[in-house]
């Protein structure tokens, strides 16, 4: 790309920013649904819209509880309080640190029969470290295939971008560690945050964005989530989403979608409600 040269410096590298930015292919699955929340309590519309994108309450439920921080994952406990909580009764919990393990195909065996993943929170690091470029990795993207859903929150959020935010080791503060960021890249050029305004990080993704122009940068607040499908995406829950898109917004490098908007991952824009067509 040529940057004509009687354009001032800043314009220049803000034009090409933008270039590079709009050439970028965030767009989640063709066939299935991500639902990404960002932490906190599940509201009824949140676990209402996962059940039905997995078929029902009688469909097969697979939960992957590896990025909790508790020493010990008890993984009948787990079973029966996501049963209870999501009112379903198919369900059977995954969990391993071993990476031989989560690229085995006993391991992944129940992934092949699911039509829904959820993937609780904590630290999302290990989920990388177990699961990334495994077999349980491809498994997931395999229930997306058969146009099944994954779901998760708060960690089970963030690892569904491209971009894995506050993955470091070290504690939850760091948005970018070498070494820890890669996501699943379930939503592509993506980089999701969670807790947004509960733990006042509305602002915390736009050094990350502005390093990675090519990523669309969405801060999701608790008990909210974001309903993807191929290129666009429902905000659906309580409170608020984050937009960082490389622009500025009223001096401000993000801007907020609300419950019921509709968000066009091709074009980067808002999409008009149908009252404003």
């Amino acid at each position: 790309m040529r940057i004509r040269s009687h354009l001032r410096p800043g314009l220049c590298a803000a034009a090409f920013l933008f270039a590079i930015a709009s050439n970028a292919a965030t767009r989640g699955p063709k066939q299935g649904t991500l639902v990404i929340v960002g932490g906190g309590q599940l509201g009824p519309e949140i676990i209402q819209r996962f059940v039905q994108l997995a078929g029902g309450k009688d469909a097969n439920f697979v939960v992957i509880p590896t990025a909790s921080e508790e020493p010990t994952i008890d993984l009948e406990k787990t079973k029966e309080r996501f049963a209870k909580q999501f009112g379903v009764t198919n369900v059977t919990v995954l969990h391993t640190k071993d990476r031989k393990v989560a690229d085995s195909k006993q391991f992944t065996e129940p992934l092949r029969h699911a039509s829904a993943v959820w993937i609780p929170g904590g630290r999302q690091w290990r989920l990388a470290d177990s699961y990334l470029n495994t077999r349980t990795e491809k498994e997931i993207k395999n229930v997306l295939k058969r146009g099944g859903v994954v779901g998760g929150s708060s960690a089970g959020a963030t690892i569904q971008g491209s971009y894995l935010v506050r993955g470091a080791v070290e504690g939850n503060t760091i948005m970018m560690s070498p070494g820890h960021e890669a996501g699943f890249a379930l939503l592509t050029d993506s980089a999701i945050d969670q807790h947004i305004i509960t733990r006042h990080r509305e602002a915390d993704l736009d050094p990350v964005v502005e390093k990675f122009p090519r990523l669309l940068g969405i801060g999701i607040d608790e008990g909210t989530a974001i309903v993807v499908h191929g290129e666009s995406f429902e905000v659906i829950g309580k409170s608020k989403v984050a937009i960082h898109d490389g622009r500025e917004h009223e001096g401000k490098k993000f801007y907020f979608l609300t419950a019921g908007q509709k968000y066009d991952l091709k074009h980067r824009a808002v999409m008009a409600a149908a009252g404003d067509r």
